[in-house]
Parts: structure tokens; sequence; C-alpha cells
């Protein structure tokens, strides 16, 4: 027998290397990008299988820490007495940025409204009423306004669409910190519910005059109006991918290589900024039990983390500002199974 028919039969009798399967579930919002973002990386890495259900970031939330996922993934952050729960055993990763833009049903209307945030609060409280009030018509001059009432939409699910929302209203109104909050779910003062970006959106459109709030991604994708905020340098800012990362950048100072990343991004600094942007986050457990599965996950990870970028923009996200990038790469070497790190054997 030859040298080459021995070397091929030890690799027909050489056990195939085994493939890693591995679950996530969480936010709605990014489920576009994750799902793109694992059909192409199991093309090129037969080693690893990937699924990823969208049930939103509670859902998410709760299937990670039950441990009935290998990942979570959120847009609204884990609350300490969460992270308490499981004893603190969680990393936020963050993947790419979103945005909320109001949205509303003005037919007539063909300009790009502007509101101001003391208007956006006071309009989802439920005290600004009508269309032609003075504080919305002296921000849109030269904007015919209908006389007509003001009928506010808002999420009727747990979201982290919501958690955006309000986190903005509640930085830029004391009264609406004061008597909602924020939250994925809140108390809504007024308003019809609409289930899903889908229900807010076949609201809005179903009923005159009135405004609610989607994801910039979904807004673009169904051409939905969106309305410019005036931001907290004044400026009144639409929605765009170069807005969000923007907004991001002006949160920056507030992280570091430590950080958990759980850094609210709404009503940031920068006169580019958009102001109602968020991270949306993988959730990552810091000790792992499975070695094999916790190497895959990071490696996987770290790919989405630096070429999955690129596929952000063409699909409606904002892709991570790239002073992130090493501050994340802290994170991921922090992972351990066993005890021991799974950086050396996953993300080189």
């Amino acid at each position: 027998m030859t040298k080459f028919s021995l070397l091929a039969l030890a690799a027909l009798a050489a056990p195939a290397a085994a493939q890693v399967k591995l679950n996530g579930a969480g936010a709605t919002f990014p489920n576009i990008i994750y799902q793109d973002w694992m059909l192409t990386y199991n093309q090129s890495h037969s080693d690893a299988q990937l699924n990823y259900q969208s049930i939103g970031s509670g859902g998410g939330i709760r299937q990670f820490s039950d441990g009935t996922v290998d990942f979570g993934a959120t847009d609204a952050p884990m609350k300490d007495s969460a992270i308490a729960a499981i004893n603190g055993n969680v990393l936020h990763i963050p993947t790419v940025l979103g945005g909320d833009v109001p949205t509303y049903n003005l037919p007539d209307v063909k300009a790009t409204l502007k509101f101001t945030p003391d208007v956006l609060a006071d309009i989802f409280l439920g005290k600004l009423t009508k269309w032609t009030d003075a504080r919305i018509t002296s921000a849109n001059p030269g904007v015919k306004l209908p006389d007509a009432d003001i009928v506010v939409v808002h999420r009727s699910d747990g979201s982290g669409t919501t958690f955006i929302w309000t986190d903005y209203l509640s930085k830029v109104s004391p009264e609406w910190e004061q008597k909602v909050g924020r939250g994925p779910s809140v108390n809504w003062p007024v308003g019809l519910g609409g289930k899903g970006n889908e229900g807010v959106t076949a609201t809005v459109k179903q009923t005159p005059g009135a405004i609610g709030y989607v994801e910039l991604g979904y807004a673009m994708a169904n051409q939905l109006p969106a309305g410019s905020v005036r931001n907290k340098a004044g400026k009144f800012i639409a929605a765009s991918l170069e807005s969000i990362t923007a907004a991001a950048a002006g949160a920056m100072k507030d992280m570091g290589p430590t950080t958990d990343f759980r850094v609210s991004i709404t009503n940031p600094d920068g006169d580019a900024a958009y102001p109602v942007a968020s991270f949306t986050w993988f959730l990552l457990h810091r000790q792992y039990d499975d070695a094999a599965k916790a190497a895959a996950l990071v490696k996987f990870v770290w790919w989405a983390e630096t070429q999955g970028q690129a596929r952000a923009a063409p699909l409606g996200y904002a892709p991570l500002p790239k002073q992130l990038g090493p501050w994340i790469e802290v994170r991921l070497k922090s992972i351990t199974a066993g005890g021991k790190s799974v950086w050396t054997t996953a993300a080189r």
C-alpha cells in the first residue's frame, strides 16, 4: 500500500469535527441583521450552527437568564436586580445602533415636521392635543397644519423601542419622569396601543391626526414620514445612520475599557447627534460551562463586531463607532469556561 493510500485511509478514519450549535433569542429590532450575520457566518464557518429567535427584548432576557439559550439579545439593558438574580453572570456587548422616530398621519403636510423635546413629552402626556398648538406651529414656520386632534399611538407590548422612547422622554421632561418613567412597558397616560412596529404603523396609517414612534430601520423600509427632533445642542436633526452614530460618539465620554456598556445615549451631546438613539446588545455569560460553545460564540461575536459591521448600513442599521472595538475586545477576552479564557481558541 502506498504512502498516499495510508494517508487517505487515516483521513477517512478520523472523526469529523463536531458542529457546535448555538441558540439565541431576543430583540426584534436587530433581527434582520442578526439573521444576515448568522447566515453569512454559517456559510463560511461549518463548525458552528447559529440560530436566533426574534421574540422581543423581554423574552430574550428571560430565556438568557433561565439558561434556555446560549446568548440573549435586547434593546433595553438588564436592570441591576435582574443581573443580581443571575449572580452577575452577564456581559452586555453592543452590536449595532438604532433610533426611534416620531411618525404621523397628516396627508396634506408634505414637509418634514420638527418636534421640540417639550412638545413630544406633552403630546404623549396628553397635555398637547391639537396640531395647531402654538408650540408646534412655531417650530414649523410656513407649514400649514390641520385643525385636528392629535391621537397618540404607542406600543401595547413590552419592547426595547418603548424603552428608548421613554428613556428619552424621561431625560427631557421632569414631569414625564415623575409620572410615567422609563421601561419596556409603562402605564401610558393617553393613546391607542399597537402590537409591534407593525401594529403602531397600521394604527397611525388608519387614524387621521395620529402620531406614534417606530424604529428608524422600520420607518425606512416602509417609507414612513419621520419628524426631526431638536437635540441637546439646539439643532433639529433628522434620524439617519450618520446622526445615530454621532449620538454614540457623544456618549463615549461615559464609557471605557471596563464598562458594562449599559450606557444610555439618548439626548447626547453633539451638534450632529440624533437624540432618540440607542445601542442594541448581545447578552453573553461571563462564565460558561461548555468550553466549545463559549469559544464558538466568542468567535462569532468578534466576527460580527469586526467584519459584520460592514453589513449594517445596507440593512438600515448604524454601525458601531470604531473606538468601541478595543473595549469590546477586552470584554470578550474576559469570558471563561472552566476557569480559563476561551479567547485564544476563539477569536484570532
